[in-house]
């Protein structure tokens, strides 16, 4: 092999292990988060990585023994288990399956592009040897450039195909894995982690029985058994499937365990805001017909009282005028055209403000029309997950910076058949959002019921065709709902 194909070797080798270390930051990266407050984790992680082949690869060559071989994978995944816990917070059963996930799927892509190129290399050679034979190669130089050229070729095929199916396999499992901080147990761990040990495995055994020695000869297994040519790619590509597919059907299941959760809580939810505005509204009414017939009896006596002596019931005059101003506080002091949204308005304000004194709720511009088609509890389970996260935020933003000034703004109007609700209020400026996620994550310690309020906003807005929209400008957060009315 000349000087130059050892190069491209070298260069090969080392971008794949460069290309590896990218691979893994992406990887846990889009699972676990950064220790620490480095800025640049991800490029410490492929560095580190990086630099960790290199020496196992130098302390470590190839040509030992199949037993010092499986020595060295083993050792491989446990620094690379260590590598993960310095750089990520990654105390967790989920880091278990990304660590044989990631193992598995570099080292199935190092033997599926040997194993598929094998036939394809066989034949190059032997087209190089009928141009040889043929007199097409005029003398010994012409041959080795010929032969260099086909080496470097298969040699970058490989090291490109590696790449391939490593990054895209390592993507469909990103992607595909939407759920990253649904909390997995026992036994739904052990469902994808068993796939990936299993091609962990197979690749361990493969090194240890791929070549053996007769006669002082190496042979390749294939070579020995050439029916495994076309059996070893199908293993492992099934093998390969297996976790992919593992991982799609475990996120299903998550899916439908939230689903099903989600559905619990908006059905109760709807069973309690039903409840409510029938209290609300049988009290709502209540309040109106007694602050009416108290204003009529109080004015009766007022005038009663006026026609004796002057001065002579000044104390009772005093007492009346009093009691009159409490009359006036029994009315609901919210006006948007929907009782029930009037009495929760009233209910949450008077939560906001035991925390709160200082928030200023502004509702100016929530108003209802009068024969609106959106059932009252659909409205109140819209506002009430609304002015629950929004006041969520301002409490979080007032525990940082007690000075900072804090607002909700509620907005609806109509425009033809569509109705649209949009609720603005003041956070922190800091939000948590994975990729494949809806939503921005909660900060809150029950990470398992993460944005069960919103999917519950999400479908009360889809069973009027509608739907649920988010924006952060500044320290502004904004949400949107839109509904299309019915007939």
């Amino acid at each position: 092999m000349s000087r130059t194909i050892e190069i491209l070797f070298q260069l090969l080798e080392q971008l794949l292990v460069l290309a590896q270390g990218y691979f893994l930051q992406y990887f846990f990266g889009s699972f676990l988060e950064p220790r620490g407050r480095l800025r640049h984790t991800g490029l410490y992680a492929a560095v580190s990585y990086t630099v960790m082949r290199k020496v196992l690869d130098f302390l470590w060559p190839s040509e030992y023994t199949a037993a010092l071989m499986l020595g060295k994978q083993l050792l491989s995944l446990l620094l690379l288990a260590a590598l993960v816990l310095c750089f990520y917070k990654a105390f967790k059963g989920i880091t278990l399956f990304l660590t044989a996930a990631f193992q598995a799927v570099r080292d199935i892509s190092v033997f599926l592009a040997v194993t598929l190129l094998e036939k394809p290399s066989d034949a190059a050679f032997a087209l190089l040897e009928w141009c040889g034979g043929r007199g097409m190669l005029f003398s010994v130089s012409a041959w080795e450039k010929a032969l260099n050229l086909t080496v470097g070729i298969l040699q970058v095929l490989r090291t490109l195909f590696v790449l391939a199916i490593m990054g895209l396999a390592l993507k469909r499992i990103v992607k595909d894995y939407r759920e990253k901080d649904a909390s997995a147990g026992r036994e739904e761990l052990l469902f994808i982690l068993i796939p990936a040990l299993t091609g962990f495995t197979l690749c361990m055994l493969l090194r240890a029985i791929m070549i053996t020695v007769e006669e002082d000869i190496p042979v390749l297994l294939y070579q020995k058994y050439p029916l495994l040519v076309f059996l070893l790619p199908l293993v492992l590509l099934l093998s390969l499937l297996s976790i992919l597919l593992g991982v799609r059907t475990f996120q299903k299941m998550v899916s439908l365990s939230r689903e099903k959760n989600s559905r619990m809580i908006l059905e109760k939810q709807v069973e309690d805001m039903q409840e409510h505005m029938r209290g609300q509204e049988r009290i709502h009414s209540g309040l109106k017909s007694i602050r009416h017939d108290m204003k009529n009896t109080l004015a009766v006596i007022t005038s009663l009282t006026g026609q004796e002596e002057p001065g002579k019931n000044e104390e009772l005059q005093a007492y009346l005028t009093a009691l009159g101003q409490n009359v006036e506080r029994l009315e609901i002091p919210f006006l948007t055209g929907n009782q029930v949204v009037d009495a929760l308005l009233h209910q949450k304000s008077q939560e906001a403000q035991e925390r709160l004194p200082d928030l200023e709720l502004d509702t100016e511009r929530l108003i209802f029309p009068e024969h609106l088609s959106i059932q009252s509890y659909d409205l109140g389970i819209l506002l009430g997950n609304a002015l629950d996260n929004a006041f969520a935020a301002c409490v979080k933003l007032k525990s940082r910076e007690p000075e900072a000034g804090i607002f909700i703004r509620l907005i609806s109007f109509q425009k033809g058949s569509l109705f649209f609700l949009r609720v603005e209020n003041s956070f922190d400026g800091s939000l948590i959002r994975k990729p494949g996620m809806e939503f921005p994550m909660t900060d809150k310690e029950e990470r398992e019921l993460h944005g069960i309020g919103m999917l519950n906003m999400k479908h009360v807005a889809e069973s009027y065709q509608g739907t649920v929209d988010w924006n952060a400008e500044g320290r502004v957060f904004t949400l949107a709902v839109m509904l299309k009315l019915k007939n």
